[in-house]
């Protein structure tokens, strides 16, 4: 069986030690999009991090692509794409440093065709100060039907006005290519065969890249380009993104927060990201 809810759930993965540098931020900056005229992510002079440097920190060393390998879970990766993804920041992130991250399966939901599996991780600097914590669920197509619980409905409520901000942001060809460099050596985002195998007729970008991408445009139009103004941001996976496709940012102001659709717009808005939250420090 590759799902046992009642050995996964609770089941703590393990401890990673893990560091980087600021050419670290650099790389994963440039990544994203970030060029000459945002110095403030691409120069190590008053360099500052985004906050989804977050997804990527502890894996800028890893080299393999990712197994899908924890108690009481086995899946297969051509069968996963990313569902959900949530950073909590409890301070800036520095530019360097050395961390901890303590991970475990937060819980796993039965969809009846797929299954979703929730994973925390909670990141602590070397000297034991939280720096942030991360929740991330994967959707396992076809994985679905072991008897779980369905979970709970998580659906934002939604302003039924026309957005209050609509922005337009292109990625670039070799958007997936420089990502992976970030430490997601998934072959669904480099190799056509693979991509064709997963069901897609190319390769896909990576879905934290577009979360990347969406948070850089968010903290430069609303926060004056300053990620410390950043208590969480979260989104969920409605769908692929090409590289080089152009995205439309729809972003709506709603009791201090941020309310944010993503859609791809070659293929007539077709939903990239849903359900997107940035919450500011107060």
């Amino acid at each position: 069986m590759p799902i046992d809810p009642a050995v996964a759930i609770g089941a703590e993965i393990g401890e990673v030690n893990f560091a980087w540098t600021s050419s670290d931020v650099l790389l994963y900056h440039l990544a994203l999009g970030a060029g000459p005229d945002e110095l403030r992510y691409t120069y190590e002079q008053d360099l500052v991090v985004l906050p989804t440097f977050a997804t990527v920190a502890a894996n800028l060393r890893v080299f393999d692509p990712p197994a899908v390998s924890f108690p009481g879970v086995e899946i297969d990766l051509a069968k996963v794409l990313h569902g959900k993804q949530e950073i909590t920041l409890h301070r800036p992130i520095p530019t360097s440093g050395k961390a901890v991250a303590r991970s475990r399966i937060a819980d796993v939901f039965d969809k009846g065709k797929a299954a979703v599996v929730v994973q925390e991780v909670a990141v602590t600097s070397s000297s034991g100060d939280p720096l942030w914590t991360a929740r991330s669920s994967i959707f396992a197509r076809g994985e679905g039907g072991f008897g779980g619980s369905r979970g709970p409905s998580d659906r934002v409520e939604w302003p039924s006005r026309e957005p209050d901000f609509v922005f337009e942001t292109p990625t670039l060809p070799q958007q997936a290519l420089l990502y992976r460099l970030c430490g997601d050596r998934n072959p669904l985002h480099a190799d056509p065969a693979f991509a064709l195998a997963a069901g897609f007729d190319r390769p896909i970008l990576h879905g934290l890249c577009t979360y990347g991408i969406v948070a850089r445009v968010l903290v430069n139009e609303f926060l004056d380009g300053d990620p410390a103004r950043v208590a969480s941001f979260a989104t969920k996976f409605a769908g692929v993104v090409f590289p080089g496709e152009m995205l439309r940012i729809r972003v709506w102001r709603d009791d201090g927060r941020l309310l944010v659709t993503t859609t791809a717009v070659e293929r007539d808005d077709a939903p990239v990201l849903a359900d997107t939250v940035l919450v500011p420090t107060s």
